[in-house]
Protein backbone atom coordinates (compact mmCIF):
# COMPACT_ATOMS: atom_id res chain seq x y z
CA UNK A 1 0.00 0.00 0.00
CA UNK A 2 1.54 3.38 -1.00
CA UNK A 3 0.96 6.04 1.92
CA UNK A 4 -1.34 9.10 1.16
CA UNK A 5 1.64 11.46 0.82
CA UNK A 6 1.58 10.49 -3.40
CA UNK A 7 -1.82 11.86 -3.28
CA UNK A 8 -0.53 15.48 -1.89
CA UNK A 9 2.17 15.63 -3.98
CA UNK A 10 0.10 15.72 -7.25
CA UNK A 11 -0.70 18.34 -9.49
CA UNK A 12 -4.51 20.10 -10.06
CA UNK A 13 -4.35 18.72 -13.40
CA UNK A 14 -3.39 15.11 -11.97
CA UNK A 15 -5.96 14.81 -9.85
CA UNK A 16 -8.18 15.79 -12.51
CA UNK A 17 -7.42 13.00 -14.26
CA UNK A 18 -7.52 10.75 -11.13
CA UNK A 19 -11.14 11.97 -10.73
CA UNK A 20 -12.29 11.61 -14.03
CA UNK A 21 -10.68 8.31 -14.61
CA UNK A 22 -13.01 7.31 -11.44
CA UNK A 23 -16.35 8.76 -12.49
CA UNK A 24 -15.88 7.05 -16.26
CA UNK A 25 -15.53 3.34 -15.05
CA UNK A 26 -13.37 2.21 -18.06
CA UNK A 27 -12.37 5.35 -19.87
CA UNK A 28 -9.69 5.81 -22.74
CA UNK A 29 -7.29 8.45 -23.13
CA UNK A 30 -8.97 9.70 -25.91
CA UNK A 31 -12.24 10.12 -23.53
CA UNK A 32 -10.11 11.38 -20.69
CA UNK A 33 -8.92 14.34 -22.73
CA UNK A 34 -12.11 15.28 -24.24
CA UNK A 35 -13.91 15.17 -20.84
CA UNK A 36 -11.20 17.62 -19.25
CA UNK A 37 -10.86 19.75 -22.21
CA UNK A 38 -7.04 18.85 -22.77
CA UNK A 39 -5.21 18.40 -25.76
CA UNK A 40 -4.24 14.48 -26.23
CA UNK A 41 -0.12 15.39 -25.70
CA UNK A 42 -1.22 16.61 -22.10
CA UNK A 43 -3.33 13.82 -21.62
CA UNK A 44 -1.49 11.38 -22.19
CA UNK A 45 1.90 12.88 -20.32
CA UNK A 46 -0.41 13.33 -17.25
CA UNK A 47 -1.72 9.98 -17.62
CA UNK A 48 1.69 8.05 -17.99
CA UNK A 49 3.27 10.12 -15.24
CA UNK A 50 0.44 8.44 -13.04
CA UNK A 51 0.86 5.28 -14.57
CA UNK A 52 4.26 5.24 -13.57
CA UNK A 53 3.30 6.40 -10.04
CA UNK A 54 1.10 3.24 -9.52
CA UNK A 55 -2.16 5.42 -8.99
CA UNK A 56 -3.14 4.65 -12.73
CA UNK A 57 -3.54 1.09 -14.38
CA UNK A 58 -4.27 -0.22 -18.00
CA UNK A 59 -7.20 -2.37 -17.48
CA UNK A 60 -7.62 -4.35 -20.78
CA UNK A 61 -8.57 -2.97 -24.33
CA UNK A 62 -11.61 -1.65 -25.16
CA UNK A 63 -14.32 -2.97 -27.80
CA UNK A 64 -13.13 -1.61 -31.10
CA UNK A 65 -14.87 0.06 -33.30
CA UNK A 66 -12.46 -0.06 -36.38
CA UNK A 67 -8.76 0.74 -36.21
CA UNK A 68 -6.42 -0.03 -33.09
CA UNK A 69 -8.97 -0.82 -29.66
CA UNK A 70 -8.33 2.03 -26.85
CA UNK A 71 -6.83 1.09 -23.81
CA UNK A 72 -8.74 0.94 -20.74
CA UNK A 73 -7.87 2.95 -17.59
CA UNK A 74 -8.79 2.40 -14.07
CA UNK A 75 -7.49 3.61 -10.47
CA UNK A 76 -4.54 1.43 -9.78
CA UNK A 77 -5.90 -1.29 -7.17
CA UNK A 78 -2.70 -0.67 -4.97
CA UNK A 79 -3.35 2.37 -4.05
CA UNK A 80 -5.65 0.75 -1.15
CA UNK A 81 -9.29 -0.09 -0.64
CA UNK A 82 -12.58 1.66 0.08
CA UNK A 83 -14.93 0.80 3.27
CA UNK A 84 -18.64 1.11 2.64
CA UNK A 85 -21.06 0.91 4.81
CA UNK A 86 -24.48 0.86 4.82
CA UNK A 87 -26.71 1.51 8.03
CA UNK A 88 -30.77 0.26 7.09
CA UNK A 89 -33.53 0.52 9.57
CA UNK A 90 -33.34 -2.88 9.98
CA UNK A 91 -30.50 -3.75 8.36
CA UNK A 92 -26.46 -3.74 8.23
CA UNK A 93 -24.10 -4.27 5.12
CA UNK A 94 -20.28 -3.53 5.28
CA UNK A 95 -18.00 -4.28 2.36
CA UNK A 96 -14.83 -3.40 1.00
CA UNK A 97 -13.89 -2.64 -2.56
CA UNK A 98 -11.22 -1.67 -4.76
CA UNK A 99 -10.73 1.59 -5.78
CA UNK A 100 -12.84 0.85 -8.50
CA UNK A 101 -15.83 -0.34 -7.07
CA UNK A 102 -15.43 -3.95 -7.45
CA UNK A 103 -16.47 -5.21 -3.90
CA UNK A 104 -13.78 -7.56 -2.27
CA UNK A 105 -15.17 -8.55 0.90
CA UNK A 106 -18.72 -8.09 2.34
CA UNK A 107 -20.90 -8.89 5.27
CA UNK A 108 -24.61 -8.20 5.85
CA UNK A 109 -26.49 -8.63 8.74
CA UNK A 110 -30.03 -8.05 10.38
CA UNK A 111 -30.26 -5.24 13.16
CA UNK A 112 -32.83 -2.81 14.35
CA UNK A 113 -31.63 0.89 14.90
CA UNK A 114 -34.95 1.94 16.72
CA UNK A 115 -34.07 -0.18 19.14
CA UNK A 116 -30.08 -0.36 19.29
CA UNK A 117 -28.43 2.87 20.04
CA UNK A 118 -25.05 4.30 18.07
CA UNK A 119 -22.52 2.83 20.08
CA UNK A 120 -24.13 -1.32 19.58
CA UNK A 121 -24.60 -0.52 16.11
CA UNK A 122 -21.04 0.92 15.31
CA UNK A 123 -19.15 -0.95 17.45
CA UNK A 124 -20.61 -4.14 15.09
CA UNK A 125 -18.99 -1.93 12.45
CA UNK A 126 -15.97 -1.66 13.80
CA UNK A 127 -15.83 -5.38 14.39
CA UNK A 128 -17.25 -6.57 11.29
CA UNK A 129 -14.88 -3.67 9.24
CA UNK A 130 -11.86 -5.47 11.34
CA UNK A 131 -13.04 -8.81 10.41
CA UNK A 132 -13.17 -8.24 6.57
CA UNK A 133 -9.71 -6.35 6.38
CA UNK A 134 -8.53 -9.70 8.21
CA UNK A 135 -9.60 -11.73 5.84
CA UNK A 136 -8.89 -10.49 2.67
CA UNK A 137 -5.06 -9.40 3.64
CA UNK A 138 -5.41 -5.73 4.12
CA UNK A 139 -4.77 -3.32 7.02
CA UNK A 140 -6.43 -0.44 8.50
CA UNK A 141 -3.76 1.68 7.18
CA UNK A 142 -4.50 0.53 3.68
CA UNK A 143 -7.92 2.39 3.91
CA UNK A 144 -8.40 5.36 1.46
CA UNK A 145 -11.64 6.61 2.63
CA UNK A 146 -14.97 5.47 4.83
CA UNK A 147 -18.45 6.26 3.17
CA UNK A 148 -21.12 5.65 5.45
CA UNK A 149 -24.83 5.79 5.02
CA UNK A 150 -27.31 5.97 7.55
CA UNK A 151 -31.35 5.99 7.54
CA UNK A 152 -31.93 9.88 9.13
CA UNK A 153 -30.80 13.39 8.10
CA UNK A 154 -27.23 14.15 8.23
CA UNK A 155 -24.93 17.11 9.06
CA UNK A 156 -22.52 16.61 5.94
CA UNK A 157 -20.17 19.21 6.61
CA UNK A 158 -19.50 17.75 10.49
CA UNK A 159 -21.00 13.81 10.06
CA UNK A 160 -23.62 14.36 12.29
CA UNK A 161 -27.46 13.23 12.70
CA UNK A 162 -30.33 15.44 12.52
CA UNK A 163 -33.37 14.75 14.22
CA UNK A 164 -33.47 11.11 12.77
CA UNK A 165 -37.37 9.82 13.28
CA UNK A 166 -36.22 6.31 12.63
CA UNK A 167 -33.47 6.50 15.41
CA UNK A 168 -34.20 9.54 17.97
CA UNK A 169 -31.28 7.89 19.83
CA UNK A 170 -28.83 8.57 17.53
CA UNK A 171 -30.07 12.69 17.41
CA UNK A 172 -26.74 14.61 16.99
CA UNK A 173 -24.03 12.22 17.26
CA UNK A 174 -21.43 12.29 15.35
CA UNK A 175 -20.78 8.84 13.71
CA UNK A 176 -17.77 10.33 11.76
CA UNK A 177 -16.05 11.31 15.04
CA UNK A 178 -17.13 7.72 16.40
CA UNK A 179 -14.82 6.13 13.77
CA UNK A 180 -12.29 8.49 13.16
CA UNK A 181 -9.13 7.10 15.12
CA UNK A 182 -9.87 3.68 13.38
CA UNK A 183 -8.33 4.32 9.94
CA UNK A 184 -5.18 6.80 8.67
CA UNK A 185 -8.34 8.24 6.44
CA UNK A 186 -10.97 10.47 5.72
CA UNK A 187 -14.32 9.32 6.92
CA UNK A 188 -18.17 10.87 5.32
CA UNK A 189 -21.36 10.28 6.47
CA UNK A 190 -24.25 10.74 4.66
CA UNK A 191 -28.12 10.00 4.18
CA UNK A 192 -28.76 6.42 3.03
CA UNK A 193 -30.34 7.52 0.29
CA UNK A 194 -27.90 9.77 -1.16
CA UNK A 195 -25.59 7.07 -1.37
CA UNK A 196 -28.45 5.40 -3.84
CA UNK A 197 -28.17 8.34 -5.46
CA UNK A 198 -24.55 8.06 -5.90
CA UNK A 199 -24.22 4.88 -6.92
CA UNK A 200 -26.69 5.41 -9.49
CA UNK A 201 -25.13 8.43 -10.61
CA UNK A 202 -21.68 6.51 -10.72
CA UNK A 203 -23.53 3.69 -12.86
CA UNK A 204 -24.11 6.03 -15.13
CA UNK A 205 -20.90 8.00 -15.35
CA UNK A 206 -22.94 11.36 -14.39
CA UNK A 207 -24.58 11.08 -17.98
CA UNK A 208 -27.99 12.02 -16.33
CA UNK A 209 -27.58 15.52 -14.56
CA UNK A 210 -30.99 15.60 -13.09
CA UNK A 211 -33.13 12.57 -11.43
CA UNK A 212 -34.26 10.43 -8.08
CA UNK A 213 -33.50 7.96 -6.31
CA UNK A 214 -36.59 6.53 -4.12
CA UNK A 215 -35.91 4.19 -0.98
CA UNK A 216 -39.00 1.90 0.05
CA UNK A 217 -38.23 0.18 3.17
CA UNK A 218 -39.12 0.87 6.52
CA UNK A 219 -39.10 4.41 5.51
CA UNK A 220 -39.52 6.27 2.57
CA UNK A 221 -36.75 8.51 1.15
CA UNK A 222 -35.50 10.41 -2.18
CA UNK A 223 -32.10 11.11 -3.09
CA UNK A 224 -31.94 13.99 -5.30
CA UNK A 225 -29.13 14.43 -8.26
CA UNK A 226 -29.21 18.28 -9.75
CA UNK A 227 -27.10 19.19 -12.21
CA UNK A 228 -24.98 16.19 -12.01
CA UNK A 229 -24.49 16.32 -8.00
CA UNK A 230 -26.39 15.13 -5.35
CA UNK A 231 -28.63 17.73 -3.68
CA UNK A 232 -28.38 17.88 0.21
CA UNK A 233 -30.64 21.13 0.78
CA UNK A 234 -29.55 24.00 3.26
CA UNK A 235 -29.63 21.50 6.67
CA UNK A 236 -29.24 18.00 5.09
CA UNK A 237 -33.01 16.98 4.89
CA UNK A 238 -33.48 17.66 0.85
CA UNK A 239 -35.09 14.30 0.00
CA UNK A 240 -37.17 13.32 2.36
CA UNK A 241 -40.57 12.12 0.99
CA UNK A 242 -41.43 10.10 3.22
CA UNK A 243 -43.49 12.50 5.12
CA UNK A 244 -45.48 14.26 2.33
CA UNK A 245 -48.80 13.85 3.33
CA UNK A 246 -50.95 11.65 0.87
CA UNK A 247 -54.18 11.54 3.74
CA UNK A 248 -54.95 14.11 6.18
CA UNK A 249 -57.02 12.04 8.17
CA UNK A 250 -54.42 8.79 7.85
CA UNK A 251 -52.71 6.94 10.41
CA UNK A 252 -50.31 8.65 12.77
CA UNK A 253 -46.64 8.42 11.62
CA UNK A 254 -43.75 8.69 13.85
CA UNK A 255 -42.87 12.21 13.21
CA UNK A 256 -46.05 12.91 15.23
CA UNK A 257 -48.04 14.04 11.98
CA UNK A 258 -50.83 12.05 10.18
CA UNK A 259 -51.09 10.40 6.60
CA UNK A 260 -47.67 10.56 5.45
CA UNK A 261 -47.15 8.41 2.60
CA UNK A 262 -44.20 6.60 4.80
CA UNK A 263 -46.59 5.70 7.20
CA UNK A 264 -49.29 4.40 4.45
CA UNK A 265 -47.32 2.96 2.56
CA UNK A 266 -43.72 1.53 3.65
CA UNK A 267 -42.33 -1.27 4.72
CA UNK A 268 -44.57 -1.85 7.85
CA UNK A 269 -47.69 -0.39 6.77
CA UNK A 270 -48.20 -2.84 4.37
CA UNK A 271 -47.21 -5.44 6.95
CA UNK A 272 -50.15 -4.05 8.61
CA UNK A 273 -52.61 -4.00 6.14
CA UNK A 274 -51.36 -7.93 4.94
CA UNK A 275 -51.54 -9.21 9.04
CA UNK A 276 -55.43 -7.37 8.64
CA UNK A 277 -56.05 -8.89 5.86
CA UNK A 278 -55.32 -12.31 7.11
CA UNK A 279 -56.83 -11.90 10.46
CA UNK A 280 -60.35 -11.04 8.65
CA UNK A 281 -60.21 -14.18 6.64
CA UNK A 282 -59.62 -11.98 3.05
CA UNK A 283 -56.79 -14.11 2.01
CA UNK A 284 -56.25 -18.22 2.62
CA UNK A 285 -52.45 -17.12 1.77
CA UNK A 286 -51.85 -14.26 4.08
CA UNK A 287 -53.81 -16.25 7.07
CA UNK A 288 -51.34 -19.34 6.36
CA UNK A 289 -48.28 -17.58 6.30
CA UNK A 290 -49.41 -15.68 9.81
CA UNK A 291 -50.19 -18.96 11.16
CA UNK A 292 -47.10 -20.79 9.93
CA UNK A 293 -44.77 -17.86 11.10
CA UNK A 294 -46.17 -16.04 13.54
CA UNK A 295 -46.14 -12.80 11.31
CA UNK A 296 -46.38 -11.99 8.16
CA UNK A 297 -43.05 -10.15 6.30
CA UNK A 298 -43.47 -7.77 3.60
CA UNK A 299 -41.89 -10.01 1.12
CA UNK A 300 -44.45 -12.46 1.85
CA UNK A 301 -46.99 -9.89 0.68
CA UNK A 302 -45.15 -10.11 -2.35
CA UNK A 303 -44.88 -13.90 -2.80
CA UNK A 304 -48.67 -14.17 -2.23
CA UNK A 305 -49.54 -11.11 -4.85
CA UNK A 306 -46.93 -13.35 -7.47
CA UNK A 307 -49.35 -16.67 -6.69
CA UNK A 308 -52.34 -14.59 -7.29
CA UNK A 309 -53.65 -13.79 -4.08
CA UNK A 310 -56.22 -11.07 -4.64
CA UNK A 311 -55.70 -9.13 -1.25
CA UNK A 312 -52.03 -9.53 -1.78
CA UNK A 313 -52.55 -7.30 -4.85
CA UNK A 314 -54.79 -4.83 -3.68
CA UNK A 315 -52.60 -4.21 -0.86
CA UNK A 316 -49.25 -3.77 -2.97
CA UNK A 317 -51.28 -1.94 -5.52
CA UNK A 318 -52.57 0.81 -2.97
CA UNK A 319 -48.88 0.75 -1.56
CA UNK A 320 -47.84 1.68 -5.09
CA UNK A 321 -50.77 3.86 -5.60
CA UNK A 322 -50.23 6.28 -2.53
CA UNK A 323 -46.05 6.31 -3.14
CA UNK A 324 -47.12 7.48 -7.11
CA UNK A 325 -49.20 10.17 -5.86
CA UNK A 326 -46.19 11.12 -3.53
CA UNK A 327 -43.39 11.26 -6.30
CA UNK A 328 -46.25 13.12 -8.33
CA UNK A 329 -45.91 15.96 -6.94
CA UNK A 330 -42.12 15.47 -6.69
CA UNK A 331 -42.31 15.03 -10.18
CA UNK A 332 -44.06 18.28 -10.86
CA UNK A 333 -41.88 20.13 -9.07
CA UNK A 334 -38.26 19.21 -10.14
CA UNK A 335 -39.26 17.44 -13.44
CA UNK A 336 -36.53 14.53 -13.80
CA UNK A 337 -35.50 12.84 -16.93
CA UNK A 338 -35.66 9.36 -14.26
CA UNK A 339 -36.88 7.80 -11.10
CA UNK A 340 -35.02 4.86 -9.64
CA UNK A 341 -36.53 2.59 -7.01
CA UNK A 342 -34.81 0.84 -4.67
CA UNK A 343 -35.18 -0.30 -1.23
CA UNK A 344 -35.95 -4.04 0.38
CA UNK A 345 -40.11 -3.33 -0.52
CA UNK A 346 -39.17 -3.35 -4.44
CA UNK A 347 -38.46 -7.39 -3.58
CA UNK A 348 -42.39 -7.57 -3.40
CA UNK A 349 -42.11 -7.76 -7.26
CA UNK A 350 -43.04 -5.43 -10.35
CA UNK A 351 -47.03 -4.83 -9.39
CA UNK A 352 -45.05 -2.31 -7.28
CA UNK A 353 -43.49 -0.44 -9.77
CA UNK A 354 -46.61 -0.85 -12.20
CA UNK A 355 -48.77 0.90 -9.48
CA UNK A 356 -45.91 3.67 -9.12
CA UNK A 357 -45.84 4.44 -12.58
CA UNK A 358 -49.38 4.49 -13.11
CA UNK A 359 -49.80 6.74 -10.17
CA UNK A 360 -47.22 9.15 -11.10
CA UNK A 361 -48.23 9.51 -15.10
CA UNK A 362 -52.36 9.98 -13.94
CA UNK A 363 -51.32 12.60 -11.23
CA UNK A 364 -48.18 14.70 -13.22
CA UNK A 365 -48.72 17.37 -15.80
CA UNK A 366 -48.18 16.06 -19.41
CA UNK A 367 -44.83 17.87 -19.89
CA UNK A 368 -43.52 16.55 -16.68
CA UNK A 369 -43.51 12.70 -17.91
CA UNK A 370 -43.22 13.11 -21.40
CA UNK A 371 -39.91 11.64 -21.44
CA UNK A 372 -39.96 10.54 -17.48
CA UNK A 373 -38.64 6.85 -16.85
CA UNK A 374 -39.78 4.75 -13.64
CA UNK A 375 -38.07 1.94 -13.03
CA UNK A 376 -36.14 -0.17 -10.52
CA UNK A 377 -32.39 0.49 -10.14
CA UNK A 378 -30.80 -1.59 -12.19
CA UNK A 379 -27.97 -1.82 -9.30
CA UNK A 380 -30.07 -3.89 -6.98
CA UNK A 381 -29.29 -4.65 -3.37
CA UNK A 382 -25.93 -3.53 -4.28
CA UNK A 383 -26.75 0.45 -5.22
CA UNK A 384 -26.53 1.52 -1.05
CA UNK A 385 -22.66 -0.14 -0.83
CA UNK A 386 -21.51 0.85 -4.21
CA UNK A 387 -22.71 4.41 -3.16
CA UNK A 388 -21.43 4.34 0.01
CA UNK A 389 -17.72 3.44 -2.02
CA UNK A 390 -18.24 6.02 -4.60
CA UNK A 391 -18.94 8.32 -1.25
CA UNK A 392 -15.63 7.55 0.01
CA UNK A 393 -13.94 7.87 -3.31
CA UNK A 394 -15.40 10.95 -4.32
CA UNK A 395 -14.89 12.82 -1.10
CA UNK A 396 -11.68 11.51 -0.56
CA UNK A 397 -9.94 12.88 -3.85
CA UNK A 398 -11.73 16.21 -3.03
CA UNK A 399 -10.35 16.24 0.34
CA UNK A 400 -6.89 15.94 -1.46
CA UNK A 401 -7.09 18.49 -3.97
CA UNK A 402 -10.32 18.51 -6.47
CA UNK A 403 -12.15 21.61 -5.72
CA UNK A 404 -16.09 21.02 -4.96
Amino acid sequence: MRASSPWNSLSKDEMHVLESVFWSAGGSRHGIADQLGYSKSKANALIAGLIGQGLLAEAGPQSSSGGRPAETLRLHHDLGVLLGVDIGATSLDVALLTPDLRILAQHAEATDVRQQGPGVVLARVRSLTQTLLTESGHQPRQVLGVGIGVPGPVNFEIGQLVNPPLMPDWDSFSVRDFLRDDFDAPVFVDNDVNLMAFGELWRLQRSLPNFLEIKVGTGIGCGIVCHGEVYRGATGSAGDVGHICVDQDGPRCRCGKRGCVEAMAAGPAIVRMATEAAQAGESAALAECLRSNGRIEATDVGQASRAGDAAANGIIQRAGSLIGQMLASVVNFFNPSHVFLGGGITRTGPLLLAAVRQSVYQRSLALSTRHLEVQYTPLGEQVGLIGAGVLAMHETLKVRGIAP
